[in-house]
């Protein structure tokens, strides 16, 4: 059973994952950049960095080699 939880407005504290990801985005892409300025090529060498980028949480394996693996391993069909 899926469990969904919803933050409040305002309070980063709840909601660590995305404020650290937007922290990785933020170090690519200024806070008032704007994205048409950005090309496609761009943005996703931007997303490449960020998700061959190895974390703590996933055991210093990169969000990249942990999806690659569990597609490997799952049952489940993966497109791409």
């Amino acid at each position: 059973m899926n469990r969904f939880f919803f933050t409040h407005p305002y309070s980063a504290w709840e909601k660590g994952t995305i404020e650290n990801t937007n922290k990785l985005i933020r170090q690519y892409i200024p806070k008032n950049a704007v994205f048409s300025e950005f090309d496609e090529l761009k943005l996703k060498e931007i997303q490449d960095k960020i998700n061959k980028r190895p974390r703590k949480k996933l055991g210093y394996y990169s969000p990249k080699e942990k999806f690659d693996y569990i597609a490997k391993n799952s049952k489940v069909a993966v497109n791409g």
